[in-house]
């Protein structure tokens, strides 16, 4: 089975060259490239939970912080977490590898 990336799973049209793009911008998850192979994903693709101004249901979504209970009832990152079992890289992983990614 494909693994697809939030954009896909949304249909938001924010990834590069998307319908949206124009009007919303690129999505932040689709540039962060420290992701790439998270999850199986492309960029943050598969863990945009941890990306800011991501655009969930219909809305931009703001910091971390600010958005992650919404996350956590997102079908798509359950989805995510089915999907990767006991691998799941979850925030806490990736926010605390953070600086080591960024190098």
């Amino acid at each position: 089975m494909k693994k697809i990336n939030c954009w896909e799973f949304r249909q938001c049209g924010r990834q590069p060259g998307g319908d949206k793009v124009e009007e919303l911008g690129v999505c932040p998850a689709c540039g962060p490239s420290q992701f790439t192979g998270v999850n199986g994903g492309q960029n943050a693709g598969r863990c945009c939970w941890v990306v800011a101004q991501t655009l969930c249901r219909g809305q931009l979504q703001g910091e971390y912080a600010d958005k992650m209970a919404e996350c956590l009832d997102c079908p798509f990152m359950l989805q995510v977490i089915e999907e990767e079992g006991e691998s799941f890289q979850g925030a806490h992983e990736l926010l605390s590898a953070g600086n080591k990614r960024e190098k």
